[in-house]
């Protein structure tokens, strides 16, 4: 999916990555993790196409092996889910609606817009997988803000993406919310689907997520499985703070070190 080879990457006139190394596969299960600043967006900017690094003799950029790509096509490849998206809906749209549109690359459905049947099925399965198939007649704006997060899900599933990107995905969710939704992409990575999960917290990792990639100002503080990467010396010193690592189900559980 990712393959970056000392590249630099700039944000304006700033430079946000010197010299960066990193490959990431289209079936990988993979978390990115760091403070504010660490470079998260930045990276995910990269993976969506919204940036591009440097071009620079001896350094590499590919997004899905190619060293050029369109934005329309990557909005096929990969299914992005972000808080920010769960604000674009009217209120008054059937939440079935919102899965459909984005097969037309909109945030709801025009009376002009026609679905085949082959279209409306590949809705109806996307809502399966995302668990919402229930509430697919209720106004979006009768949803609680976790169904609102899983039909995002299931938008994001109706183009059958090589990928998921999932961007800080339980931010604002209650407890029973964001763990509903873990469940939904946990049993996702279970069927091969490849996962890039960017967050600030460590407790929201999935257990089957294999690899976990520290950020810290700009670099890759650490690159390895979540035991390796997620260790209380690690955490300590990408947030510069004594905490204490313990696992529990195969959760990272996050505490101070004098709790």
């Amino acid at each position: 999916m990712l393959e970056l080879l000392h590249a630099d990457v700039w944000r304006g006139d700033q430079r946000v990555f010197h010299d960066l190394s990193l490959r990431v596969g289209n079936d990988e299960s993979v978390a990115i993790l760091g403070p504010n600043g660490a470079g998260k967006s930045t990276l995910l900017k990269l993976i969506t196409g919204e940036l591009r690094a440097a071009a620079e003799p001896g350094s590499v950029a590919r997004l899905f092996g190619e060293d050029l790509w369109s934005l329309e096509d990557l909005r096929h490849r990969l299914g992005l889910v972000s808080p920010e998206e769960a604000q674009r809906f009217d209120p008054e749209e059937p939440a079935a609606d919102v899965v459909l549109s984005s097969l037309r690359g909109a945030f709801g459905v025009t009376r002009w817009m026609r679905f085949s049947k082959v279209e409306r099925q590949r809705a109806r399965e996307a809502m399966a997988l995302a668990g919402v198939e229930d509430f697919v007649v209720r106004p979006y704006g009768a949803l609680s803000s976790g169904e609102r997060r899983r039909f995002l899900l299931a938008r994001a599933l109706v183009h059958e993406p090589e990928a998921l990107l999932l961007d800080e995905p339980t931010t604002a969710l209650d407890f029973p919310s964001a763990f509903a939704f873990i469940a939904v992409v946990r049993g996702l990575i279970r069927r091969g689907r490849g996962v890039i999960w960017v967050t600030h917290h460590p407790s929201e990792i999935p257990p089957e997520i294999s690899r976990v990639i520290l950020l810290k100002q700009g670099r890759v503080f650490a690159d390895a499985v979540p035991r390796k990467s997620l260790t209380s010396a690690n955490l300590s010193e990408l947030y510069d703070l004594p905490l204490r690592v313990r696992w529990r189900d195969g959760f990272c559980q996050v505490t101070p070190e004098k709790a």
